[in-house]
């Protein structure tokens, strides 16, 4: 019966700027993202590890520029012309596929007619196997911010605005507990304490250390 809650309710995440929270592993990307205006050639590479923020901040800058979120791997059927003067985010750029000259004709677009180009991805473009030369130097030549994976304090603190939202009462020392068997992102914090509030009510049980024992049990491979 748990495994089912946990399977089923994943727990829909929140991606303004007001649900991000600000913690040492991410507060100079989000400065670079937040001074979009004076990106050296319009453009930043946003990378991270998995969980780290890079699609929350994606959509935050979204709301900020007016603009639009690509997956990479859709660039290849997209009208690139329809783009220009857009501020555009390519996300997981590192999966590019065989649309590397669909997104080079997208950088030069944008950034040539007072767009703004948004990279998300796992590691620098020299690791992502490009095979355009011209490609390869206009990306090496774009400014990095790099977040870093969350930390217990960050992830303490999502946990702990998360039950306050659901109005959950939890005991203080739950919230460690949680942390250091939790995977470490955000969106697991999200499902993690969807999952809680779901099996509490089903089961007519409050959220505790046990009730959170057999969700994270349950979700182990």
């Amino acid at each position: 019966m748990i495994r089912q809650l946990t399977f089923d309710l994943t727990g829909a995440e929140a991606l303004t700027r007001a649900d991000f929270f600000v913690a040492p592993s991410n507060a100079l990307a989000l400065q670079a993202v937040e001074g979009w205006h004076d990106w050296p050639g319009r453009k930043l590479i946003l990378i991270g590890p998995e969980g780290s923020g890079k699609t929350h901040l994606a959509h935050v800058w979204v709301a900020m520029a007016g603009g639009v979120i690509l997956p990479a791997h859709s660039l290849a059927g997209q009208d690139i012309a329809a783009f220009a003067g857009a501020s555009v985010v390519v996300e997981d750029a590192e999966d590019l596929g065989q649309a590397e000259a669909q997104l080079f004709h997208l950088h030069n677009l944008v950034t040539g007619t007072g767009g703004a180009l948004l990279l998300t991805a796992a590691t620098p473009p020299r690791d992502w196997g490009l095979q355009l030369p011209d490609l390869l130097s206009r990306l090496q030549a774009a400014p990095i911010a790099r977040l870093e994976a969350p930390d217990e304090g960050l992830l303490s603190a999502v946990l702990i605005k998360l039950f306050a939202d659901r109005q959950l009462a939890v005991a203080p020392n739950l919230i460690p507990y949680l942390v250091s068997r939790m995977p470490r992102s955000v969106g697991a914090a999200r499902a993690l304490v969807a999952a809680l509030d779901a099996a509490a009510l089903a089961l007519g049980r409050p959220v505790t250390r046990a009730l959170a024992a057999e969700i994270l049990e349950a979700d182990e491979p």
